[in-house]
């Protein structure tokens, strides 16, 4: 199959687009974040109206999908005309964070989709930057996209535990972790008195809601840029939840330990992971609790059991995530620069200053 070049147009309703990506979906070996739960749900909730890219075989069937959004970005010496893939351009509608980022391509048709692409974007004279945000070390656009330079924003691990190693370790998930992080959570056991351990997942609409607002609640005052303070987000949160909850895609958990409530998890489910987006957890009972730790274990057990092979922390710098993992892959934020006077002075003045 050889295909066309690729398009660009506006984003059509999501009424028409939904068909085209999910039967595209149906074709690829994709990640979450491209799926049709998490992109129908953040044009929904956001309201936000990137272009469409689509890449078509001779007889008219898309075998790559993705979007474009484009703004003009604020940098040193002014405003730059900036594209971003999957992402709006604007701060609120792409705080959802993506990641594994990419363009959505037909199995075995990924070399061909990302030189139509990158042919595409060579063509176009609207932009001087495009931002590759959350992309996989071997993404073939950070190469293929012609450019004056290529800058290596940052680097995050994605921290996770191997599913199959707990297994074999007959549950035993703190038998893989560092002494000290074992002693933090079997002090934390003993906070709560040795109870039993529960994981209930939200089953309905109600429930939905009413863990949600009881996460928001519980993030208050947690984090300087805290993301549920923002009604975009939260109004993203509640319909991914919505969207996923019948299909399986989103798991919206409750741990408890003797019935007291350590945490709440918005994880994502797709082919063999799980993945958490976000966490909420109770009041340390006692100084050296960690409530956090013990949500995720309960769920690394819960996810065990039910045969999957990885559970994701994503992104993340954080040193629990590290305590908590047995492995990490690595994602990485690129920006892929065209020539232009006020780019060029920008990257020598910043080359002098670091001098």
């Amino acid at each position: 199959m050889t295909a066309v070049i690729a398009m660009q147009e506006p984003l059509p309703p999501i009424e028409v687009l939904e068909p085209r990506w999910r039967a595209l979906e149906a074709q690829a070996d994709t990640s979450f974040f491209l799926s049709w739960t998490w992109i129908g749900s953040w044009l929904r909730a956001t309201g936000a109206r990137p272009d469409l890219v689509s890449v078509q075989s001779e007889d008219g069937a898309d075998i790559g999908l993705a979007l474009l959004g484009l703004s003009r970005e604020a940098r040193k010496l002014g405003k730059v005309k900036t594209l971003r893939l999957n992402e709006a351009g604007d701060a609120e509608a792409d705080r959802v964070f993506i990641e594994y980022n990419a363009p959505l391509a037909a199995r075995d048709h990924e070399e061909e989709v990302n030189a139509a692409f990158a042919h595409l974007l060579a063509r176009r004279s609207d932009w001087r930057v495009l931002r590759l945000n959350g992309v996989a070390d071997d993404c073939a656009l950070i190469g293929a996209v012609p450019a004056r330079r290529r800058i290596l924003v940052d680097v995050s691990p994605a921290y996770g535990v191997g599913l199959a190693a707990v297994r074999e370790a007959v549950g035993d998930y703190l038998s893989l972790l560092s002494s000290n992080t074992r002693s933090q959570i079997r002090r934390s056991l003993k906070d709560h008195g040795d109870g039993e351990i529960g994981v209930q997942r939200a089953a309905n609409a109600a429930e939905l809601a009413d863990w949600l607002e009881r996460m928001r609640a519980l993030n208050v005052g947690r984090h300087a840029d805290n993301a549920w303070d923002a009604p975009m987000f939260r109004a993203f949160a509640a319909e991914i939840a919505r969207t996923g909850l019948a299909s399986g895609a989103v798991d919206l958990l409750r741990v408890t330990i003797g019935g007291d409530v350590t945490g709440y998890l918005l994880n994502f489910v797709h082919g063999d992971r799980a993945m958490n987006y976000q966490s909420a957890f109770a009041e340390p009972v006692s100084p050296k609790d960690k409530p956090g730790l013990v949500t995720h274990m309960a769920a690394v057990a819960h996810y065990a059991a039910r045969g999957l092979a990885l559970y994701s922390l994503l992104a993340g710098k954080d040193r629990y995530k590290e305590s908590l993992a047995t492995g990490a892959e690595e994602l990485q934020w690129w920006q892929i620069e065209r020539f232009s006077p006020a780019l060029e002075v920008e990257y020598w003045l910043r080359r002098i200053l670091r001098r």
